[in-house]
């Protein structure tokens, strides 16, 4: 248990905390002459979870401390993070009796996290792995944006068209991102299959010259 792997841990068990704040709307105190509504502190734990995406990889990357445990670990956490937050938002309803996000855009969303997290898992047991795009990376930035920006305005309707864009932004890119890794998935398998197929046929003609008639 190296410190990226401590930080991815720790993302996680970010997930319940964010899940009681959003849901239960709590707490809502007042800390030295400010009020820390449920909104204050669902965005600042989604940021610190956030940060600590951006950390545990920079400290992995830095110490040379990138273990199993890791790799395994840290795609999950996000999408553990982002998928709560979404649901959550679901069930949570503005002044209008409205969720405050589109059901059939969290499907899309969380629906092409997985999907992801499954072809990279199928691409790992080929051999081969599939980068992350630059829009996939983008598309993480837009999603914490989308949340953080859909929570405060549970409380604040004036900015609301600003999730609304934030959260089309979100769906583009998700759906952009998926094509483009699974043109990659497609076109990297293909090649694995065609390697395969040539060295089939490279040892069916050694063996038959290797063979001597009865």
């Amino acid at each position: 248990m190296n410190l990226p792997n401590f930080l991815t841990v720790l993302r996680i068990f970010f997930v319940p905390v964010l899940i009681v704040v959003l849901l239960t709307r709590s707490p809502n105190v007042v800390l030295w002459g400010f009020p820390m509504h449920f909104e204050v502190w669902g965005v600042l734990i989604l940021l610190a979870a956030a940060a600590t995406d951006w950390a545990d990889g920079y400290f992995a990357r830095r110490n040379r401390q990138v273990t199993t445990l890791g790799i395994l670990l840290d795609p999950i956490a996000d999408k553990l993070l982002i998928s709560a937050a979404f649901i959550s938002l679901v069930g949570m309803q503005d002044s209008s009796g409205h969720s405050l996000v589109a059901p059939w855009m969290v499907v899309i969303i969380i629906g092409r996290e997985f999907t992801i997290l499954g072809l990279r898992n199928i691409a790992s047991a080929e051999g081969f792995t599939i980068a992350a795009s630059a829009l996939g990376k983008t598309k993480m930035v837009l999603q914490v944006c989308a949340v953080a920006v859909l929570i405060v305005g549970a409380r604040h309707p004036s900015i609301r068209p600003l999730s609304t864009v934030l959260l089309w932004l979100v769906v583009i890119s998700a759906l952009v991102s998926a094509a483009q890794y699974f043109h990659r998935f497609w076109g990297q398998l293909d090649d694995r299959i065609k390697q395969r197929r040539k060295l089939g046929m490279l040892e069916s003609q050694k063996k038959q010259q290797d063979a001597v008639p009865l």
